[in-house]
């Protein structure tokens, strides 16, 4: 049977395919190339360009690559976006996945494991965040993911689905074999906003310095893209063991702020990094970290890398192909 990866081609989703080819799965990839790259995805891996949206092609692509399993990751991210412009986020992100609900249901595929966000809890009344915290998003973003994951629970009420849904926190890094990274032009993460200004010189722009957090800026639990890709996988194989539906957060139960983030890269890369202040943006929560101690105990997952190997990881990525990771 074939693992279908929905969004296979963006910085997850290639990390979670180059994870899943490693180890022997077959794999086909489903992405519209609107953010992802078709150099991300391995040669022998087939890509099924398309919007996902497009019920009737899943459907196809299911049906000709023997789909099993569904690894759901294609979404619009961007909170900003979001906050501008909600439609195209609610669009893609809910409106896709009802798509890929309705195509596993007529393609007879009951195992999913979906891409979801600590943005579905929005401020939080008590940290570290566990998974039974309330449901509260502070913009479409998070809002699309919770909608989505309410889709999900439904379709396992009403079908024999059974789904993994994996609440990530802030992503990073990138393949320490120098394969994969993430591009830095249209980034808007933390840490590769901070990597580029190290690399051009241009200042990093800290949104908010008046937060109740030790150093005044933002906190947030950042988590190294290998990891989460191995997450992907104990997901699989829980379910693919028979085992019932989860809802698990992925992060490493530690906080960094905006501040400690530009301090270590500065360490890390011994560069000189600027730095100018602008007010909160709208929809940021000021501290989330997660408690992911329901990851390590029902699919025995942990993570084995440290802020320090985000930046490493993902600086050599982009200073090997000699360019900002186009």
């Amino acid at each position: 049977m074939t693992v279908l990866v929905t969004g296979g081609a963006g910085y997850i989703g290639s990390h979670v395919v180059m994870a899943l080819v490693d180890r022997g799965d077959q794999v086909v990839v489903f992405d519209s190339l609107s953010t992802g790259r078709r150099s991300a995805v391995p040669d022998p891996v087939p890509l099924v360009e398309g919007d996902i949206r497009d019920v009737e092609l899943l459907e196809e692509t299911i049906h000709a690559h023997a789909v099993g399993d569904v690894i759901h990751l294609a979404a619009q991210k961007s909170v900003p976006a979001s906050m501008l412009a909600p439609g195209p986020t609610f669009s893609t992100n809910v409106s896709g996945t009802l798509a890929v609900l309705e195509a596993m249901t007529t393609g007879g595929v009951d195992r999913l494991v979906f891409s979801s966000s600590c943005a579905v809890y929005g401020v939080p009344d008590q940290l570290p965040i566990h998974e039974g915290s309330p449901i509260r998003p502070e913009n479409p973003y998070g809002e699309s993911k919770a909608q989505s994951e309410r889709l999900i629970e439904w379709f396992e009420r009403t079908s024999d689905l059974r789904s993994v849904r994996l609440r990530y926190f802030n992503a990073a890094g990138a393949h320490p074999g120098g394969q994969l990274g993430e591009p830095w032009q249209q980034a808007e993460n933390l840490i590769p906003v901070v990597l580029r200004a190290a690399f051009t010189g241009e200042p990093v722009v800290v949104f908010g310095t008046d937060y109740e957090t030790p150093d005044g800026t933002a906190v947030r639990d950042f988590v190294h893209v290998v990891d989460l890709a191995e997450a992907h996988l104990l997901a699989l194989d829980h379910l693919a063991a028979g085992g019932d539906g989860l809802v698990l957060n992925v992060g490493t139960g530690a906080g960094a702020s905006v501040l400690q983030v530009i301090e270590t890269a500065r360490r890390v890369l011994d560069r000189p990094i600027r730095v100018v202040h602008a007010p909160r943006r709208a929809g940021d929560p000021p501290a989330v970290w997660a408690d992911s101690q329901r990851a390590a105990s029902d699919i025995g997952w942990t993570a084995n890398h440290d802020l320090e190997s985000m930046i490493a990881d993902a600086w050599r990525w982009h200073t090997g192909r000699g360019q900002m990771g186009t």
